[in-house]
């Protein structure tokens, strides 16, 4: 709630809020502000302290004024000096995107660089529900910084320093993980081990390998927000397979495959996360991981197998890499998730045949990768105190899991799919989109079922983190909340 102080007006304090909410991307370009009423109602303040606090917006160029409309967060597309706002808004709509959803995308409250800098710049200081990783404090190990002190002696930290790392990565790390693949019966050599900056950096990497502007990427659906921003940023074209319990919707993707055989849209890659996918939980069956591989193999193209929350998965888990043997397969990891997001180490396992051409394009995006905090990695992995980290971690996610899906069906929720791994796949009976915005004004960042789609529509279904929705301070804001939105419904 806004208060009235001697040195601040309630008006500068709501131009404020809205100020730092846009510069942080927390409202993304093209979102609609409450209306006037709505956020005099919502703040408790007087229509004319929302209409001069929206002026003040105006003034900094920070938001449009549509006549009708409302308010609305400016695009940084630049506009033809001489042309006036309402041509050139049609122009950008117009001739910018040729897909109507692209379009609608700018009217997206919560985009995936929102929860990205949301990693960095909370809405408030208590976890957050829409966030992908654990909470800090699961996070702290003694052992991490013991292991830096390890290996960081006068002559080791002189090299470190003063010398670039093995291209490829750490010798001894990629040993470490070849060992670590071939326990999950994934058949990996040293020399097929490229380190990165974090899994993500390995995503990014495969793309700018094997992808031109224009290729063909077939994606799951639901899928991770992130990837989809990055691709459409890579100027991919995205088909969106449906992920079900089992997998890809097989019947989805050998259409796909067939329908463009011989053709320059013809997919040249499937992304794939296998165990615990992000958003629902759902493992790959055997059964459907061997018809995957088949399709590939018939149809020519790679499988990228992101396998990010592997720490956190099931024994035995199915895996692509597993019954392929890396050979349309290229395999990604990494430990941000676990152990130390600002490590930022992570790997991808390849064919034999690709490894040289992946490693060139980690060369032009950062040369060589921290070899002192990969040395670090090793040791813990070497010592099984990663393991046992991981196990500690399964086992408080477990107890945490059991009580946010308790919270969530004691305030109105379903899970549209069965509660497993880090998040679930929550189904609200309202529009998400609308319901984030809201929320947001609460000091909680949802994470809207719309993101997870690669053609933005509305959604009542919205992903959370089981590890940071054990509030119920928070699922009491989300009741009230939702059932005034399904009051206005």
């Amino acid at each position: 709630m806004l208060l009235r102080t001697p040195t601040q007006s309630l008006t500068d304090q709501l131009a404020e809020r809205f100020a730092e909410r846009i510069r942080d991307k927390l409202l993304a370009p093209g979102s609609r502000l409450p209306s006037v009423r709505q956020c005099a109602a919502l703040h408790r303040v007087s229509p004319s302290t929302v209409v001069a606090a929206y002026d003040q917006l105006l003034a900094q160029g920070l938001v449009e004024a549509r006549p009708q409309r409302g308010f609305f967060v400016r695009h940084p597309v630049a506009r033809p000096a001489a042309a006036p706002q309402r041509k050139a808004r049609a122009a950008i709509e117009s001739e910018a995107f040729s897909d109507p959803a692209d379009a609608r995308r700018l009217n997206a409250p919560i985009s995936a660089a929102t929860l990205m800098r949301g990693m960095f710049h909370a809405a408030d200081a208590r976890p957050q529900p829409g966030m992908g990783v654990l909470p800090p404090d699961w996070l702290g190990a003694d052992f991490m910084a013991a292991a830096v002190r390890k290996v960081s002696t006068p002559a080791q930290l002189l090299d470190a320093t003063v010398r670039y790392g093995e291209p490829q990565g750490d010798a001894g790390l990629r040993r470490v993980l070849a060992a670590r693949l071939a326990s999950q019966g994934i058949d990996a050599d040293a020399a097929q081990i490229v380190t990165t900056v974090g899994a993500t950096q390995a995503l990014d990497i495969v793309s700018r390998t094997l992808l031109r502007p224009g290729d063909t990427v077939l994606v799951e659906e639901p899928g991770w927000s992130v990837e989809f921003a990055r691709l459409a940023s890579l100027g991919m074209r995205m088909l969106p397979v449906p992920r079900g319990p089992d997998g890809p919707d097989l019947a989805v993707m050998a259409r796909y495959c067939e329908a463009h055989a011989g053709t320059p849209q013809a997919p040249r890659l499937f992304v794939s996360v296998s165990v615990l996918h992000n958003p629902t939980g759902y493992c790959l069956s055997p059964a459907s991981a061997h018809r995957v591989l088949q399709l590939a193999q018939q149809h020519d193209f790679h499988i990228v197998e992101d396998d990010t929350y592997h720490h956190l998965a099931p024994e035995h888990a199915t895996r692509l890499a597993q019954l392929d043997g890396l050979r349309r397969t290229i395999y990604v990891s990494g430990f941000a998730k676990v152990l130390a997001p600002a490590w930022r180490v992570g790997f991808l396992a390849a064919p034999p045949e690709l490894v040289e051409r992946l490693l060139d394009t980690k060369l032009l995006a950062t040369l060589t990768t921290p070899s002192l905090l990969e040395r670090a990695l090793a040791h813990c992995i070497e010592h099984g105190q990663l393991r046992r980290h991981a196990e500690r971690l399964r086992i408080r996610l477990d107890a945490a899991r059991s009580r946010s899906a308790r919270l969530a069906l004691q305030h109105g929720c379903t899970f549209a799919a069965e509660p497993a791994g880090l998040f679930g796949w929550v189904d609200t009976d309202v529009d998400t989109d609308q319901l984030a915005l809201r929320m947001l004004d609460q000091g909680w960042l949802l994470a809207p079922g719309a993101l997870f789609h690669a053609s933005r529509q509305p959604s009542p279904l919205m992903r959370i983190n089981f590890a940071t929705t054990q509030d119920a301070a928070f699922w009491k804001t989300f009741e009230r909340v939702r059932s005034a939105l399904m009051a206005r419904a």
